[in-house]
């Protein structure tokens, strides 16, 4: 058993690392605070080849192994919890399922210009009435001839109005219940779709999301993406392997404000030394390195079991999922105590990453939903 990244995953972490520290870091904190998309950074994403990196060479892609994949979300996350997230959708919820559930012609069709980076791609699962209940959708797709009509709406949408390419899961057969919906590729403008105004998040502010409406939106029936009735199977495995994404995000973002309490414990003098030389707060640092190894391991893990294909990946990315975003969440929190009230004020990035973790515990499945679903695998 081999703890340690091979020469290859090494050398993206570095390649990530370095140009999150030159080329997104200074102007982390003005898009933050200005809410402003990071359109400035993608050329240099796409030519580094993060907007594809789960695609194969064959398609304009990566190619990169799926641990790969989480140190390269990590690095981001640990600099811009944005910029992670904004990848992460584009690689794990879009290209992803076009690539295991579609045609030859389609991925053919759709992937390379989603993994050159020419365009970004979005997931629409999530309804108003419908999160982790996703057999709950009302969103319908009618067989219209070569068409099919969709008509509903979607929430919490991430790269809405600068996406263009969309997995869309729909009903198509209310008879059947969960079994009775189906995903489309949605390319974006379109007659009939919607984005909605952005919504005002507490964090993520350099990212996009809005709802999603569709008003009798036309998408060519060539674009349902596998079979009817596979739309809920599509969305459940899709999310298997894409929380893998997300808890590489947590991990990045507490591994930043980790570094941020720290280098600060080492400044700060109090009662005549620095922060770092008391034990209270030696305490804290190193029970939240302690979680963040530990987050990190499970984070490596499920992605490894998803290269090989192992049939427990939900259990494992569900784990990894539930605890690095939990762990991020203490290891944040502990962040901004050690800076004392400075913490609480947006001239110190910890105020940052704090409000950008809290939503880890929340998308792409809750904390309580991965209990649901570990309970379920072991309980089998």
């Amino acid at each position: 058993m081999d703890f340690e990244l091979n020469d290859d995953q090494k050398m993206i972490r570095d390649m990530v690392r370095a140009f999150a520290e030159e080329k997104i870091r200074p102007g982390v904190a003005r898009r933050d605070a200005e809410g402003a998309f990071i359109a400035d950074l993608l050329p240099g994403l796409a030519e580094l080849g993060l907007l594809g990196m789960v695609v194969p060479e064959s398609l304009g892609g990566s190619g990169l192994d799926t641990v790969a994949y989480a140190v390269a979300i990590e690095e981001l996350a640990r600099v811009c919890a944005s910029t992670a997230v904004t990848v992460s959708v584009t690689n794990s919820v879009c290209q992803e399922p076009i690539l295991r559930f579609g045609t030859p012609a389609q991925r053919e069709r759709f992937l390379p210009p989603l993994a050159k980076g020419e365009r970004l791609g979005g997931f629409c699962l999530t309804e108003p009435g419908a999160g982790t209940d996703a057999g709950g959708i009302r969103t319908r797709a009618v067989r219209d001839g070569d068409a099919y009509v969709l008509n509903g709406a979607k929430a919490w949408i991430t790269n809405t109005h600068v996406g263009r390419t969309f997995v869309v899961v729909a009903v198509t057969d209310p008879s059947k219940g969960a079994r009775g919906t189906s995903a489309f590729v949605v390319e974006a403008p379109a007659p009939g779709l919607v984005f909605l105004p952005e919504e005002k998040k507490m964090g993520l502010k350099a990212s996009i999301t809005s709802g999603v409406a569709f008003e009798d939106c036309r998408v060519p029936a060539e674009n349902l993406l596998g079979e009817e009735g596979m739309g809920l199977k599509i969305a459940l495995q899709t999310l298997d392997a894409s929380r893998i994404g997300i808890a590489a995000q947590a991990v990045g973002i507490g591994q930043g404000a980790f570094e941020e309490a720290v280098r600060y414990s080492k400044e700060r003098q109090t009662f005549g030394k620095p922060l770092c030389e008391h034990q209270a707060i030696q305490f804290m640092l190193a029970e939240s390195a302690t979680a963040l190894d530990a987050a990190r391991l499970l984070t490596y893990r499920a992605a490894a079991l998803k290269d090989a294909s192992s049939p427990s990946l939900g259990l494992a990315s569900s784990m990894a999922k539930l605890y690095a975003s939990e762990a991020a969440k203490q290891v944040c929190d502990a962040a901004v105590q050690v800076h004392g009230a400075y913490g609480y004020s947006r001239e110190y990035a910890v105020e940052r990453f704090y409000r950008d973790v809290r939503v880890t515990t929340i998308y792409e499945g809750t904390s309580e939903a991965q209990r649901m679903v570990i309970a379920k695998a072991l309980l089998r």
